[in-house]
């Protein structure tokens, strides 16, 4: 929310020091009351009140927003004064009979139930200093951060990143760097982000004419529209002539730092709206979607929960690791187990012709284009978010559908390691490091077990996933032998890799449940975490090619 003249200020309370916070709380509790009695003799007229007691509405002088904000702060800051303070805040409004908001739905996420996410308040002291770290970065503790933490050590890196993208030092202003992920999302009909990104835009003085759409905005955003559709979508069409369209259009021509920020920032945001579908994230709390100021209906929920997607408790709670081990599933986990042992078994005796390696690779990569999500509606985007990117037809397409073919991208030829990395850094100092650090994290992270086995090597497992992703991009790795990820990814994974990856809109929570059953949450969130960095991985692939084939 813009702050003005008169406004609740919420600033202090991203402060690690205890005194302003409570300065800051007492501020926005006065402000927040004084205005709650404006509307509150309203209260006072005799009147049939409904069974909650509270009829007034806190619609006018935006007073509901204020107290969406207040229940997010009393339910998700890492600070417990902030917590308690909101809550009583909220309180002594309810007691004025102004209705106070609730919230909608069941924890960060609509795939994990609640009591097996970390719940605010109850994290060890590492998570405490993430969360810390974050809350007072961003203003807010939001639902990804909840749902990544069950990884503190890739957190830790991805916050950084995020951190240094949006607000230190760089090439792009704050409020380009915002809306340039409000275009990147927007092209998955990522409302969760574009409604972030949106308040955080106007935080930063972006001018509110631009959300109305794309044609509102400067015509130097608008030229990035068709890199941004290309990279979400069909990243392998990149050339260098796209590059050099945006470098020399005279006075709203990009400088190369600008570009490669701009494109860093693209491929974050098409990524971390893969994972956001893929882990089913719920709406923030003080967002639309995330709380309602409707009463609970006698059945604990209403028509609005329905529209949210919410279907009642039992429905959000069920979740193949919360029930008894079925023998099939529990069979499953054997199975990979059994299949990765012959494959290294295999793999030491033999190995296979570079000729062979080839076939598997283009084998592999045809295969997958008859891998599609079998809920494959074609769903428009909506209005909403649709206005912030041109050509909404346009989407992902197999790469050599129509007997269209792209050239296979070989690793050997243009890495991240090799040449990637280095162009990155230089362009854009510390950027490629941080990258780097990522991407090794998501890849190498291991806790040695599978479901409930423990002392299990998952180098294996995880490189097929990677690799598999790649594949999809028309990426290869002449060192890997892609028959092994027939052998290791079934269909209902593979399903669920590829519509994460290139249509995340279309994930169900059918989808994610149907995938390694057995399988603790926390390790279906870690191949979302695999399959955001890969994505992104083979997106700035080609795009940084495409830059330094126009350098060249």
């Amino acid at each position: 929310m813009e702050e003005r003249e008169g406004e609740v200020r919420w600033d202090g309370l991203c402060s690690r020091d205890a005194a302003s916070r409570a300065a800051a709380l007492d501020n926005i509790g006065q402000t927040v009351l004084r205005r709650s009695e404006t509307i509150a003799p309203l209260a006072a007229v005799p009147l049939n009140r409904a069974a909650d007691g509270l009829l007034v509405p806190a619609a006018r002088d935006g007073l509901s927003e204020v107290l969406a904000r207040l229940l997010m702060l009393s339910k998700r800051c890492p600070f417990p004064d902030v917590r308690e303070k909101s809550e009583a805040i909220l309180s002594r409004v309810q007691e004025l009979g102004i209705r106070i908001p609730r919230p909608l739905g069941h924890g960060p996420s609509r795939f994990i139930p609640e009591k097996e996410t970390i719940q605010v308040g109850n994290e060890d002291a590492m998570m405490h200093a993430l969360f810390a770290d974050s809350f007072t970065t961003l203003g807010r503790l939001d639902n990804v951060t909840l749902v990544m933490v069950f990884h503190p050590q890739y957190l830790e890196s991805f916050l950084k990143t995020q951190h240094y993208l949006l607000q230190m030092d760089g090439p792009l202003p704050l409020h380009y760097r915002h809306y340039i992920g409000i275009m990147a999302a927007a092209r998955h009909q990522c409302s969760y982000l574009v409604n972030l990104h949106v308040n955080d835009f106007l935080h930063v003085g972006g001018d509110p004419k631009w959300l109305n759409g794309l044609e509102n905005a400067p015509q130097k955003l608008q030229n990035l529209g068709e890199l941004n559709k290309m990279l979400a979508h069909r990243p392998w069409l990149i050339t260098k002539e796209h590059i050099e369209q945006l470098l020399k259009t005279e006075e709203n021509s990009w400088s190369l730092a600008e570009l490669i920020h701009a494109v860093v920032l693209l491929t974050h945001y098409h990524s971390l709206a893969s994972f956001t579908f893929g882990c089913g994230i719920s709406p923030e709390i003080d967002c639309e979607g995330g709380h309602t100021f409707r009463p609970p209906s006698v059945s604990n929920y209403c028509i609005c929960d329905i529209t949210n997607g919410y279907h009642g408790v039992d429905e959000i709670h069920t979740s193949p690791t919360g029930s008894i081990p079925s023998t099939e599933s529990v069979c499953e986990v054997e199975a990979l187990m059994e299949k990765m042992k012959q494959l290294q078994e295999c793999r030491d005796e033999e190995e296979a012709s570079q000729e062979e390696m080839a076939t598997r690779f283009e084998r592999e990569k045809r295969e997958s284009m008859f891998v599609c999500s079998s809920e494959d509606e074609e769903s428009a985007p909506t209005r909403d978010v649709s206005r912030h990117f041109e050509d909404t037809s346009y989407g992902y397409k197999d790469f050599s559908r129509h007997g269209m073919h792209v050239p296979t991208f070989r690793v050997q030829d243009y890495s991240w390691e090799d040449h990637g990395y280095s162009l990155v850094n230089r362009l854009y100092p510390d950027v490629g490091q941080l990258l780097d650090e990522k991407f090794h994290i998501a890849y190498n992270l291991t806790y040695n077990t599978m479901a409930m086995h423990k002392d299990v090597d998952t180098s294996m497992l995880r490189r097929a996933i990677w690799n598999y992703i790649h594949c999809m991009f028309g990426i290869r790795y002449d060192d890997y032998d892609y028959g092994e990820i027939n052998q290791l990814l079934d269909r209902s994974f593979k399903v669920y890799i590829k519509t994460v990856v290139c249509t995340p809109e279309k994930t169900t929570k059918r989808m994610y449940d149907s995938f390694w059953r057995q399988f603790e949450h926390s390790e279906k969130v870690h191949v979302n975490l695999l399959l955001v960095e890969a994505r992104m991985q083979a997106e700035l692939l080609y795009a940084l090619r495409a830059i330094t084939r126009y350098m060249t």
